[in-house]
């Protein structure tokens, strides 16, 4: 249990800058969906009850709020690895619970516009949107918020401070070059 803690609180953070492009584009889906969860019932509590899911509105809200708050925190990339666990499980639960029925054609969702209507083509084109952000969070989880990142910060703010607490001279040094 002390080694996964480990593992989630001290993610890499000398990945590239580039990393900031993945977290922007999945961090700002999660965060705008979370918000139309609360603007439009379709999309959060009305969604929730054609699924079938336990106490939807409770469900919704905690869903939407997960989805805003974590959208923020992979926006920013603060505990990356510890909201890209979470939403991993959202999105397997998402693909599970709407996939499913399109494939058999009893969804309770409306159908797709345009064929294909049902079947494995109208899953593979409906699940577009949960597998970028399901393989985009694990890409994460796995290799932290990058250089650019409150993750990074906050990891050489950390690192100067036990360099500081471990040799006083040195930090001297350090702070007067």
């Amino acid at each position: 249990m002390k080694n996964a803690l480990t593992w989630l609180m001290n993610p890499p953070t000398d990945g590239p800058a580039s990393l900031l492009l993945l977290r922007v584009m999945a961090g700002g889906v999660f965060l705008w969906e979370g918000i139309l969860k609360f603007v439009y019932a379709n999309q959060g509590v009305g969604r929730f009850t054609k699924l079938g899911m336990p106490f939807p509105h409770q469900t919704a809200d905690f869903i939407a709020l997960l989805e805003i708050a974590g959208g923020v925190l992979l926006l920013t990339g603060l505990l990356t690895r510890a909201i890209a666990i979470p939403f991993i499980i959202e999105m397997i639960v998402a693909v599970l619970s709407t996939k499913i029925s399109l494939f058999l054609g009893t969804s309770p969702l409306p159908l797709p516009p345009a064929p294909p209507r049902m079947g494995i083509w109208a899953v593979l084109h409906e699940v577009r949107s949960e597998y970028a952000q399901l393989f985009v969070t694990a890409f994460l989880a796995v290799n932290g918020a990058g250089k650019i990142s409150l993750d990074a910060l906050l990891a050489r703010k950390t690192r100067q401070q036990e360099r500081t607490e471990g040799d006083p001279a040195g930090a001297a040094e350090g702070i007067a070059a």
